[in-house]
């Protein structure tokens, strides 16, 4: 038996998005139908819409997502209906090399719900007929009333949390404070020095002071968002507009750089100030997400030459049924302010807005709530 919901999907590359219904079969072998409560909007949801990472057209958008367990199919054992969850895209499979040597959050055989979602039927908006199968974003597809999933994507986690802001984990939020202390290994005392401070930057901020960081050096272009790093937890602020970025931190470590540098832009430039601005055998993580024409090109000497480490961090590093209950209960005792990153709520319809407010450098994260 299949359901009706109302989803997002993205019919073609750069078209507008649109509301349509959409069916949800009966979970399956290993699957879950979860009733999303909130689900962000994320850049990436954008670089779907506009064909940057497929061409797997229609998608159904949305990935950022908690929600209540309503059924699950055969032997699956990790969650249950009624359980609140956070959504996430990698589904370890707990058989493959890196999962066997003990390291999970590494899988190379992350997995995603078998059957597909389909449009309930065409319509002159779309020009795409009834029956015809979704890609769902990062295998959520949130951006509904209901999704299928694998069981393995569902993370359970404390109720009390608002799902508006336990969502965020899902996603950008988690690859932030991953990059910082699961990747970066941020630990007490340690200068920090951050690269573009959108969510993904502010987040890597917050796990930094969360590690216990003695400096944390914010830079950007944006004087509203490095306002907005400083409440996150950034002490210094470099406007690499008008200030070398390089120098400024290096003047602010003692001339020395940092320990670590996060690259939240992933840019060949913003990587090469992040490969001068750390210390000597410091460490550079790159969780900003380049784009596939972009090339890097470094003295080779001087690779060699500082020593350290260059790392990049995918979704933080995170190993979700370690890392989310954690983070959760970490905001529950006030001690890791998840809700400073919800800038507005909005509903299904509001979603192509969202995405024009990205631009506009004053958004967080716009969170969809049902």
């Amino acid at each position: 038996m299949t359901q009706q919901v109302r989803g997002v999907i993205a019919p073609g590359k750069n078209e507008p998005v649109r509301v349509e219904m959409i069916l949800v079969p009966d979970p399956g072998p290993g699957e879950a139908v979860v009733q999303v409560r909130a689900c962000g909007v994320c850049h990436t949801d954008l670089h779907y819409k506009q064909g940057g990472i497929s061409d797997e057209f229609p998608f159904l958008l949305g990935h950022e997502a908690s929600g209540v367990v309503e059924s699950v199919g055969k032997g699956v054992t990790e969650v249950a209906p009624g359980d609140f969850v956070i959504l996430n895209w990698r589904a370890v499979c707990g058989q493959c090399r890196a999962c066997l040597r003990g390291r999970p959050q590494y899988c190379f055989d992350t997995h995603n719900a078998r059957q597909k979602m389909t449009l309930v039927g065409g319509t002159s908006r779309t020009k795409l007929g009834g029956g015809t199968e979704l890609s769902p974003a990062l295998g959520i597809g949130a951006f509904a009333e209901k999704t299928l999933v694998a069981a393995g994507q569902c993370t359970k986690v404390d109720p009390a949390v608002a799902p508006a802001v336990a969502g965020l984990l899902g996603c950008g939020v988690m690859a932030g404070i991953g990059a910082a202390i699961n990747t970066g290994g941020v630990g007490r005392g340690d200068s920090v020095a951050v690269i573009g401070c959108g969510g993904v930057g502010d987040a890597a901020i917050a796990g930094s002071r969360l590690a216990g960081a003695g400096r944390i050096i914010a830079v950007d272009i944006d004087d509203r968002k490095l306002e907005t790093a400083r409440r996150m937890g950034a002490t210094h602020t470099v406007n690499s507009r008008s200030t070398d970025p390089v120098e400024a931190i290096r003047e602010l470590t003692g001339g020395f750089g940092a320990d670590v540098v996060i690259d939240a832009v992933g840019h060949p430039e913003t990587y090469k100030q992040a490969f001068y601005a750390r210390d000597l055998a410091g460490t550079v993580v790159l969780v900003g997400v380049p784009t596939p024409e972009m090339t890097l090109e470094l003295p080779l000497l001087d690779v060699f030459g500082r020593g350290g480490a260059l790392k990049s961090s995918w979704y933080g590093d995170c190993l979700p049924s370690r890392d989310f209950p954690m983070l959760i209960d970490l905001h529950l005792q006030g001690r890791l302010d998840l809700g400073a990153f919800v800038t507005e709520t909005i509903g299904l319809d509001d979603i192509e807005k969202a995405f024009a407010r990205m631009h506009e450098g004053d958004v967080l994260r716009s969170v969809v709530e049902f």
